[in-house]
């Protein structure tokens, strides 16, 4: 299944996106797609729905990030080989965990605006991983059943606050705007293998960045066990996995964004995200 929360921010309802790529409307069938909605129990009664029976949805209404009350936002960094080596880091022997600020979380092609006085914002394709059933201590085997579905992430950053104002990545990551996820949560039923996944990013129409999931260093089920040691994953919980090479930081000469510029970015299955870059605003 595809499920979406579309509507204005804040006022988002329910959905589904059905075979034949319609939105159907679901607020008659669940509140909204919290954790306690991401469940198997509960994805199971959604699977059980004639979905050509449910109010069609005209029109073409934003969408939201398809996951309402995200518990916690954590990010994997220097996921990829190629990604490490062009950030000027060493290939990691565990995985680099840090955090992105709920605040920044918005919806797929909502505009990102760059903070004040922003020279160095940058763009980054990455698979999201959605929790469906508190995790603590599980092991690699067993960890891909406690995630509920996957999706499309911008880990947006902002490379001198991350690099150049002390240890902690998250002052980089943070920021209003800089997590857009969506369109949609792929249930992960329809996603037999979350580590064959094609990914990509272009800038103002020029292919900026190309990988696969099977490239990461460390995939899905081992960062899923990893984090559980770490904290309880609740459902709603969402882990966003690393990005693949071609980032502006990366370049040469860097490249980083500034107004105007246009991100689009996919990965397979999962659907397309597309964001204008605007100016600082209060």
């Amino acid at each position: 299944m595809k499920l979406v929360r579309y509507g204005n921010p804040s006022k988002e309802k329910p959905g589904l996106v059905d075979a034949e790529g319609k939105l159907r409307d679901l607020s008659a069938v669940v509140k909204d797609f919290d954790g306690a909605a991401l469940g198997d129990a509960a994805l199971a009664k959604l699977r059980k729905l004639k979905t050509d029976k449910l109010p069609l949805v005209r029109g073409t209404p934003r969408f939201g990030c398809p996951v309402a009350n995200v518990g916690k936002f954590i990010a994997i960094g220097l996921n990829y080989v190629d990604h490490a080596i062009e950030s000027g880091n060493p290939i990691p022997k565990e995985p680099v965990v840090f955090t992105k600020a709920n605040s920044c979380i918005q919806g797929p092609n909502d505009p990102v605006m760059l903070p004040k006085n922003s020279v160095k914002g940058d763009w980054e394709v990455e698979l999201g991983v959605v929790i469906g059933t508190r995790a603590r201590y599980v092991s690699q085997k067993e960890a891909l059943d406690f995630v509920a579905g996957y999706c499309v992430i911008n880990d947006v950053s902002e490379r001198e606050w991350q690099i150049e104002h002390g240890l902690t990545w998250d002052k980089g990551k943070g920021f209003d705007t800089f997590g857009p996820i969506g369109p949609w949560l792929v249930t992960r039923d329809e996603v037999p293998s979350p580590q064959k996944l094609g990914m990509w990013l272009d800038l103002n129409g020029k292919r900026v960045q190309t990988g696969n999931t099977k490239t990461m260093i460390f995939n899905v089920a081992k960062l899923v066990s990893y984090v559980s040691q770490l904290n309880t994953l609740e459902p709603g919980d969402i882990i966003t996995t690393g990005t693949p090479p071609g980032v502006g930081m990366g370049m040469k000469p860097q490249v980083f964004l500034k107004k105007g510029d246009v991100m689009t970015l996919g990965i397979d299955g999962l659907g397309e995200q597309r964001q204008e870059v605007v100016a600082f605003k209060r």
